[in-house]
């Protein structure tokens, strides 16, 4: 068995990276090929280059392409690259148009990992006979069985798997991740000792198609009919005044509402249907319970017996829930307090053993439900 958990040897064992161009993923290459596997990388153009970011970076850019060829010719390994802009358009794109036009605030690097990177990525690196597929991401990956099981990363700052709560058993048992057990500092030094070229690199910042985070020059750019004036409520529903488009708005925002008054007013509520903002005090953000759809479920029946931990946020801390699963949706009922919960986010389920915090799964955020209202 091999450092991969394989019954190969390293030489006989083909491996698929998918290389983004940034210093993470080239490591990994990079450890790869030391380790003596028959290493590909794979890179994705995802989009056509827009105008460069002046704050961050993103990802899958023409530059980020360069640069993982350059360290796939420092390698000596193997590199393909794959055109899936109409796929990525589609599936990632449209569907974050969709979902804020709708007064949602989707997260689209969980659909580019769940669509193109994860299952077309998947597909072509079985199509080329390889027995493994490796990422960079910082989440760790604990067999068991001969079943693969996900862990939250040793490094807490750089964990990823709440953006990987929809991979399938079938994907997690093909994928690895090298890095899910070191710190993002000695991932940096591992490049500086390979004398890769994106040693320095920046990490990607932004969503990749958002340039400088600007979230509604994207709907401008593909439904600028989308910016339609309506009515600022407040929570008894009088208009208190006028937004100018409910897409410049998401659940929990502070900022921008330009309305006076003697607390802090917060977004509380998005009605699409009626071209509606809802504000209020920040007590009124508070959520007790949510409804899932599209539910992704790794654990088993026993794991959800008792009261288990989900993020409702990438960045949020780990909150007590107990999951009552339904026909084709869950109800989640939150123990401890947490306020600004969004439709469009995930909600993602973990459980902790002797591992860690390990991932049971997840699903998007449908409905929330408080006090005040529900939408």
């Amino acid at each position: 068995m091999n450092s991969l958990g394989i019954n190969k040897s390293k030489k006989d064992t083909k491996v698929v990276v998918a290389m983004s161009g940034g210093v993470d993923s080239s490591v990994v290459a990079g450890l790869m090929k030391d380790e003596g596997y028959d290493v590909t990388g794979i890179t994705l153009k995802l989009y056509d280059d827009l105008k460069p970011s002046k704050e961050g970076r993103q990802c899958c850019a023409g530059q980020d392409i360069l640069d993982a060829k350059r360290v796939s010719d420092k390698l000596n390994i193997k590199h393909k690259i794959l055109f899936y802009q109409k796929k990525f358009k589609s599936e990632v794109i449209d569907s974050f148009v969709d979902s804020y036009v709708s007064g949602e605030t989707p997260i689209p690097c969980v659909q580019c990992n769940q669509t193109v990177k994860f299952r077309d990525l998947f597909k072509y690196a079985k199509e080329l006979k390889a027995d493994a597929l490796i990422t960079g991401h910082y989440v760790k990956r604990i067999q068991n069985k001969g079943r693969g099981n996900m862990y939250r990363a040793k490094d807490k700052n750089r964990d990823q798997s709440y953006f990987l709560f929809s991979t399938s058993q079938e994907q997690l048992d093909f994928l690895r991740f090298p890095l899910g057990h070191i710190e993002k500092s000695e991932t940096r030094s591992i490049a500086q000792k390979l004398k890769l070229n994106v040693a320095n690199k920046p990490d990607s910042q932004d969503i990749c198609f958002v340039p400088n985070g600007d979230y509604s020059s994207v709907i401008k750019k593909f439904r600028p009919e989308s910016f339609i004036k309506g009515k600022i409520l407040d929570i008894n529903g009088n208009q208190i005044g006028e937004h100018e488009g409910i897409i410049n708005y998401t659940i929990g925002q502070r900022k921008g509402i330009k309305i006076s008054d003697d607390q802090p007013l917060y977004v509380i509520n998005i009605n699409a249907n009626e071209n509606t903002i809802m504000v209020g005090k920040k007590k009124s953000l508070e959520i007790k319970k949510i409804r899932l759809r599209n539910l992704n479920i790794l654990g088993n029946d026993k794991d959800f017996e008792d009261l288990i931990n989900i993020k409702v946020r990438s960045t949020g801390r780990m909150l007590k829930a107990k999951i009552n699963f339904k026909i084709d949706y869950a109800l989640v009922e939150i123990l401890d307090s947490e306020t600004g919960i969004s439709p469009g986010q995930a909600c993602v389920f973990y459980t902790k053993d002797n591992y860690g915090d390990k991932l049971l799964g997840g699903g998007w955020i449908d409905k929330t439900f408080n006090t005040n209202l529900s939408t």
